[in-house]
């Protein structure tokens, strides 16, 4: 089975906003990092105004380690947006991460054959820098001994 050729989609930039820009920043420098209640401890992602467990107006961003558990994928056979054509078949997946249960992130399983996305198996983060600006948390699968020759790099903060 062969990987999905990440190398030639030319990717939608993500447009930070007030709510997003740390999160966008720590992925720049490696980390992925999370908003947290700091009345509850709840971790949330996406991030809102608001704790949406306590309605807590007390947010802010942490580390988190980037290890989970694949909770839902969707294989990607066909796509709305040629853009991404070239990678198609991909396997797009949604992982909750050890650090932080119930706050669910979105990603592509990358340096696997797509269909190596399981519900239950174990990945971690990655790092795609799409723009200067602009780096993308995405997953492979932690442990494997699948080919990573093309992977994107795992910066720690």
């Amino acid at each position: 089975m062969t990987m999905s050729d990440w190398s030639k989609v030319t990717r939608p930039i993500p447009v930070p906003n007030e709510w997003t820009k740390p999160f966008w920043e720590a992925a720049k420098q490696g980390v992925l990092a999370l908003q947290r209640c700091r009345a509850c401890g709840y971790f949330q992602h996406p991030p809102y105004a608001t704790c949406v467990n306590c309605i807590s107006t007390d947010l802010a961003f942490e580390p988190v380690r980037g290890t989970g558990t694949i909770y839902a994928y969707t294989i990607m056979y066909h796509t709305g947006d040629a853009r991404f054509a070239p990678a198609v078949p991909y396997a797009s997946i949604i992982v909750e991460l050890d650090d932080a249960p119930r706050a669910l992130l979105v990603g592509n399983l990358l340096d696997a054959p797509y269909t190596a996305a399981k519900v239950g198996r174990r990945v971690e983060v990655v790092f795609q820098q799409l723009t200067d600006d602009i780096t993308l948390p995405q997953f492979r699968l932690l442990g494997g001994d699948l080919d990573s020759s093309n992977a994107p790099q795992r910066r720690t903060g």
